[in-house]
């Protein structure tokens, strides 16, 4: 438990920490010049109906489960454990692409000849450390957070400065036209989907609000993050372009190499990029902290209502943390990472594989939680809102519609990138769709357990029911 409730910088820092993820910012620069004008895109049509969308779910239906309370409402318990077990379990799915990225970055930085295996062993132990920090205490999940918030804000400022400096003294690395600007399926459309990714989760904040001052500031919360998070991003992504050649950008060392770029290999070079580098470990460390804070203790909230095995909504006595789902969420990381490490052949392939598998896993909730507000405007007509999404019936339909649509689109290209172009590579999306469709399978048969124990009254009330 926090000793004081937090204001709007504080809860503005989390959100911004758990959306600005600097593991992606390589992939929305790998579409090019292009990438530009695809940020404009999203953000109006997509960023700011969904930002009003989940300021009003938030402040008039807070709570500690967050988008399981609000699709619980909508559609009912069954959804909402679907969609609880799709918003928790994407995080332990999440984990090994961001510490595989970690253990690249790290490689690059220190051990370039470091193995695979080596790497491999990095990510485990990142996750247990992930899970002990978000064991611990809310204080310091926060703490973490907040910290890597602010080395996000100062990475990406070094990105965007030193980019265009670099570009001033030396020119241009792409070529910046109105023309090369504007949207484009013909450059990196599977890299497309991940600009979905990266402006996902501004509803976390919704699962925090025991620690708000007033749920009333959420609306303020969410879009001082949206604000700040759209302005970091377009500036990362062109400081990434105005410095490295679009087919120089990797995906796991994208980063650094912009940093070696921008610093030279000097002494003085060498030195601020292993700064940058380690500050840019460390938020990969808080990204995953933010996420498995926020997306277990949704999962806790529903193993209380008997709708996920009571080992998830198991609290840690002192600090009230939900250890088990927080335990549960290490050892499907741990899985994943030893699982998927046979299936790729370098860093960037096992960690493309894993984000876009886990990605979708995802978007899935997305997918109930923009119906879920249109039907909660119809059947709950009456209740109280704090926050009101602006315009009559046809404009939340529209909006609705265009969020649902932009999240569908965002999950066919994570499995099938090339659909686009009229084929599929099976090599790719063979594991990646198997990995999905294996999840959904998992869920369903939560949701039996689930329906079956209730049916025959006999909730289990003990730590081995996950057994």
């Amino acid at each position: 438990m926090t000793d004081k409730k937090m204001g709007v910088s504080a809860l503005a820092l989390f959100s911004l920490c758990a959306v600005l993820v600097l593991d992606t910012l390589t992939a929305s620069a790998s579409i090019g010049v292009s990438s530009i004008g695809w940020w404009a895109f999203m953000l109006v049509v997509f960023v700011i109906p969904y930002g009003l969308i989940t300021s009003e779910l938030s402040a008039t239906y807070p709570g500690e489960g967050g988008i399981h309370d609000w699709i619980k409402r909508a559609f009912g318990k069954n959804w909402a454990i679907r969609v609880t077990w799709f918003y928790w379990v994407n995080v332990g799915l999440w984990m090994p692409a961001v510490y595989i990225l970690f253990a690249g970055t790290f490689a690059e930085l220190f051990f370039p000849d470091l193995s695979l295996a080596m790497q491999i062993a990095i990510c485990i132990s990142l996750t247990w450390l992930t899970v002990w920090i978000c064991n611990v205490s809310v204080n310091v999940g926060l703490w973490v957070s907040n910290l890597c918030a602010i080395l996000k804000i100062a990475i990406i400022s070094v990105l965007a400065i030193g980019g265009f400096v670099h570009a001033f003294n030396h020119g241009f690395a792409n070529e910046f036209t109105f023309s090369a600007m504007l949207p484009s399926f013909e450059t990196g459309s599977a890299f497309l989907p991940a600009l979905v990714f990266n402006l996902m989760g501004f509803e976390l904040v919704a699962t925090m609000t025991k620690e708000m001052k007033d749920v009333k500031q959420v609306p303020k919360v969410i879009f001082l993050a949206i604000a700040v998070t759209a302005f970091l991003y377009v500036v990362g992504t062109l400081g990434i372009l105005a410095a490295l050649p679009v087919q120089d950008i990797g995906l796991v060392a994208g980063i650094v190499d912009t940093f070696k770029v921008l610093f030279g290999d000097g002494a003085f070079g060498q030195a601020i990029t292993l700064m940058l580098g380690v500050m840019t470990l460390i938020t990969f460390i808080g990204n995953m902290v933010s996420w498995t804070m926020g997306s277990s203790r949704a999962a806790a909230e529903s193993a209380k209502e008997g709708e996920l095995p009571e080992c998830v909504g198991y609290l840690s006595a002192k600090y009230a943390t939900p250890v088990g789902a927080n335990v549960i969420t290490g050892l499907v990381s741990t899985a994943v990472i030893v699982i998927y490490a046979f299936f790729a052949s370098s860093n960037d392939e096992l960690f493309w594989s894993m984000f876009a598998f886990s990605s979708c896993i995802f978007l899935l909730p997305y997918l109930f939680m923009f119906p879920a507000y249109l039907k909660l405007r119809v059947t709950d007509a009456q209740q109280i809102r704090p926050f009101k999404v602006p315009g009559n019936f046809v404009t939340q339909l529209v909006m609705t519609l265009i969020c649902f649509a932009i999240i569908a689109q965002a999950v066919v290209l994570f499995i099938f990138p090339e659909i686009i172009s009229s084929s599929i590579d099976w090599t790719y999306s063979a594991p990646v769709l198997g990995g999905v469709l294996m999840t959904i399978v998992v869920g369903e048969v939560l949701l039996y357990r689930s329906l079956a124990a209730n049916k025959a009254g006999k909730i289990s009330t003990s730590k081995e029911a996950c057994v």
